[in-house]
């Protein structure tokens, strides 16, 4: 079966489509880099906490410094998260337009009588911050995203997909997610639901198949074309 077949496959039994946010729909650091804003909450963490920032010092992922930081303390935690939700917003603000085909793939969506929600470990604001300043709200009936507080809910805890059907009114194995890491696969499949490689970067194809994914596709036009005859 070729990619495109199991793409079909997988679009054709799901009745609601979850797009992961950073990756499918945005690329959410391409105007202000994410090693950028880890260095920054690190030092926020340094303030407070020298053997937490050390270790958060050496990862350039914004997300990991939100773990190490809720590991820490929780009200340090509270703090860095603050921090990286007003980061994330203005991230969004400079990050251009969405992911090619992202817009596309939203409204065959919405044309083949599918529901969309964003399904995504970066902040409620930010993602609500993107869809409104580029006209997509109509095409998203939900979204989803960080469980303030509680990092450990994040994909690939299937936390956020769990929640996500439910809030859709529809069993979660008739979801399917598209993501663009393994965190999406792993959550997908600990919910029950279909997952799609979004692999938009060399190599994650590969890890995409060793994962199981589903259907893996490089474009996200290929997911608008296919969502048009599936």
């Amino acid at each position: 079966m070729t990619h495109d077949d199991q793409l079909l496959l997988v679009l054709a039994n799901a009745r609601v489509i979850f797009f992961d946010f950073d990756g499918p729909v945005c690329d959410v650091f391409a105007g202000l880099p994410a090693p950028q804003v880890a260095k920054q909450l690190s030092a926020l963490l340094a303030s407070h906490d020298s053997v937490a920032a050390a270790r958060a010092y050496e990862t350039d992922d914004p997300i990991e410094v939100l773990h190490i930081a809720y590991e820490a303390n929780l009200e340090l935690g509270r703090q860095v998260e603050l921090a990286l939700t007003a980061a994330e917003v203005e991230a969004v603000a400079v990050a251009g337009p969405p992911t090619a085909g992202a817009v596309e793939a939203l409204q065959a969506a919405n044309l083949s009588g599918r529901a969309v929600a964003v399904v995504s470990n970066n902040s409620a604001e930010c993602v609500e911050r993107f869809v409104e300043s580029h006209g997509l709200g109509d095409y998203i009936s939900k979204v989803i995203g960080r469980p303030t507080g509680q990092p450990h809910l994040m994909k690939p805890n299937p936390f956020p997909l769990i929640t996500a059907a439910e809030l859709m009114y529809m069993d979660v194995t008739n979801c399917t997610l598209i993501g663009d890491s393994l965190t999406d696969i792993q959550a997908a499949h600990a919910a029950g639901t279909t997952a799609i490689g979004y692999a938009n970067k060399p190599r994650k194809a590969e890890l995409f198949a060793e994962a199981q994914a589903d259907a893996i596709t490089d474009d996200m036009q290929n997911i608008a074309h296919a969502l048009t005859t599936a």
